[in-house]
């Protein structure tokens, strides 16, 4: 077990950059809400896929928790119901979380997907906390750092809950998005200690300093994108998702900040890049860095001038959460402390 346990330490991190794409797709389309219960669908294992599933109609049958759509509210079955040739009001209750109240196939489907990815890396985390149960007599952060990732899987879980029950409510999601950094942080320590620990890595002060600083500076702008993606879905509620050109209609200071901001993380990168280059210092992640600052940018810039073109947003998520990893995992390699 112990030798595979370093993939299977690659194969839960990508189950999370998964969940990260999955949600970015969400979030994309505007698919938050189309389940509007949690874990189920409608009070279904398997989601609905015609409106006529959920909405209430004469001599039909609905088991106890399924959820439907009459007059624009949403009921749910107290108790397994045939129904008769009127609405009987006693056999239903509201559904009181939220008012959300359509239903869009599409996006029904697509926040299933996203809810299977996550079910997908939990069975990998299982087999993640398994494998570092081997290391306890060994090497007892091992076993603390998946345990403590596999805990943090659940709290998400319970998060997303939240996020469907609140109607999508700003705060919850940025702290969603967060505490997926902090699980992709955890499994990248794991990942360094059982892969790489053998390998030596120049060190080079000013450059593990300014590495830090772009960390930092990488943490500040995902946390100002998800106000700015806060900002954007407001609008959304405004104006319609069909109407993107309003996305970003006089926008607050928050998108400005994070707009500008990008110069800062721009140069602070490029310095990385130039240190490593003439002290030879042979971090091939660097480049990879640089690369996707440029793609992140230029996502950002389609987004604001060509009203939200397809799969930019999913692209400049997920590119944001991709490039927080490599910045960490540098910065792990760069540590002093991992010199022999």
């Amino acid at each position: 077990m112990k030798n595979r346990f370093p993939k299977i330490v690659q194969i839960s991190l990508i189950s999370i950059y998964l969940i990260f794409l999955a949600g970015s797709v969400v979030r994309m389309t505007g698919s938050g809400m189309g389940c509007p219960d949690w874990p189920k669908c409608f009070g279904y294992l398997i989601p609905p896929t015609s409106e006529e599933q959920i909405t209430w109609k004469p001599n039909a049958e609905f088991k106890k928790g399924f959820i439907i759509i009459k007059d624009e509210v949403l009921f749910v079955a107290e108790k397994n119901i045939k129904t008769t040739a009127s609405f009987n009001r006693t056999n239903w209750t509201n559904y009181t979380k939220h008012d959300y109240a359509k239903f869009n196939k599409y996006h029904t489907w697509t926040e299933y997907i996203n809810r299977l990815t996550s079910v997908l890396a939990g069975f990998v985390f299982l087999f993640l906390i398994y494998g570092a149960t081997k290391y306890w007599k060994t090497d007892r952060r091992i076993p603390y750092l998946a345990y403590a990732a596999f805990f943090l899987l659940l709290v998400e879980g319970a998060i997303g809950k939240m996020v469907v029950d609140t109607n999508l409510k700003p705060g919850v999601i940025t702290i969603h998005m967060v505490l997926g950094l902090v699980i992709i942080a955890l499994l990248l320590k794991l990942k360094f200690i059982v892969s790489d620990n053998k390998k030596k890595y120049n060190y080079n002060s000013i450059f593990n300093k300014l590495l830090i600083v772009s960390v930092v500076f990488s943490l500040i702008q995902i946390a100002m994108g998800t106000q700015v993606r806060q900002f954007i879905d407001e609008q959304v509620k405004l104006f319609g998702f069909e109407n993107k050109d309003y996305s970003l209609m006089n926008p607050s200071f928050k998108f400005y900040f994070h707009r500008s901001f990008t110069i800062a993380i721009v140069l602070v990168n490029l310095g990385l890049f130039y240190l490593n280059q003439i002290k030879n210092l042979g971090y091939k992640l660097v480049n990879w860095i640089v690369f996707l600052i440029f793609l992140e940018t230029i996502t950002g810039i389609l987004m604001y001038y060509a009203a939200f073109p397809l799969g930019t947003q999913a692209t400049h998520l997920l590119v944001g959460a991709v490039l927080f990893g490599l910045q960490f995992y540098l910065w792990l390699q760069s540590r002093k402390t991992v010199i022999n």
